[in-house]
């Protein structure tokens, strides 16, 4: 691996610190480094604060660092030519001084896509998409990392992932309709971390009237997290959880999930998790709207007993039939 390598590497895995908290802006890292040394770091940590690029800049200058020329920032995404909540990263770029910038993904957004390089060559500055050893690799990394990102910025709608929890027989329910239990704790640990990351958690109407859930983050809470519940009828239970718990995270109520999506995309949400059983989750692939599908699969035969009788199964091989 290249210095060059290296660091854009850097820069990825310092973006990876921001994601979930950049909405509707995407996460990126970036590193500043003068004749081999890395003399700054900086990622976006949330939207209208610093983007990666300024953040760099200033961990340098507050390490005593002060001349940019022979300098080279390492950026995870394209930078930024247009001022929003904060000013264009080119802006900054040229006036520290800076030699020249390699980033390793092109941004997504078509109103953005290779204008840095334009805006910076006509100040000057060496702007270029990295193409050096281990490009594809490190382009793939990069384009991961801002898949959500790049989902609202081409088709207006958040990037939706679908949860589904099922037993090995195929069940995500017992025999009276209960799925609260068909995972194990470790699961829903880890689907509690997810929802500290996403914008907002989808379910279908039947899934607050059987489960009656909270649909927070847990270990960490999250105060962008909308809870979002599809009904045709718009007939819930006053007294559920996510209507009464006192919780300042809101609750918004759409008929279907396409309606729900749009407002969501609207109003700058990159990141949807789905959880609300079979019927949303079926509905929602048929439309094409399912991006990503996690399925945790329990090691237990539900058939037609309760949950509470399952028949829990001690050793399991599996085999991907893809």
């Amino acid at each position: 691996m290249n210095a060059a390598c290296g660091y854009l590497m850097r820069a990825i895995e310092l973006a990876r610190r921001g994601v979930g908290g950049t909405s509707p802006n995407p996460p990126v890292g970036a590193v500043l480094v003068w004749r081999g040394e890395i003399v700054g770091e900086g990622w976006h940590k949330r939207a209208g604060g610093d983007h990666a690029e300024v953040a760099a800049i200033k961990n340098a200058r507050r390490r005593g660092f002060r001349d940019f020329g022979d300098s080279v920032l390492y950026v995870s995404l394209e930078p930024c030519s247009r001022a929003g909540r904060v000013g264009a990263c080119t802006d900054a770029i040229s006036a520290a001084g800076i030699g020249k910038v390699v980033y390793a993904t092109m941004d997504p957004n078509p109103a953005n896509r290779g204008r840095a390089r334009r805006t910076l060559a006509r100040r000057g500055v060496d702007c270029r998409l990295y193409a050096g050893e281990g490009c594809r690799g490190i382009r793939l990394a990069a384009q991961d990392l801002v898949r959500h990102f790049a989902k609202l910025a081409t088709t207006g709608l958040p990037y939706v992932t679908v949860k589904i929890a099922m037993s090995l027989d195929g069940r995500i329910c017992d025999v009276n309709g209960d799925a609260k239990w068909v995972s194990s704790e470790k699961a829903r640990r880890a689907t509690g971390a997810l929802r500290e990351t996403v914008d907002a958690v989808m379910v279908g109407a039947d899934t607050v009237r059987r489960d009656d859930p909270s649909l927070l983050s847990h270990a960490k809470p999250n105060p962008r997290l909308s809870r979002v519940v599809v009904s045709r009828s718009g007939r819930l239970p006053r007294d559920a959880r996510i209507f009464t718990d006192g919780e300042k995270n809101k609750t918004l109520v759409f008929r279907d999930p396409l309606q729900a999506l749009r407002a969501l995309g609207a109003a700058g949400a990159m990141h949807v998790l789905c959880e609300g059983g079979l019927k949303l989750a079926s509905s929602m692939a048929a439309a094409g709207l399912v991006d990503e599908w996690i399925a945790v699969l329990a090691p237990k035969v539900i058939g037609n007993a309760p949950i509470g009788e399952a028949v829990r199964i001690g050793r399991v091989s599996c085999l991907q039939d893809w």
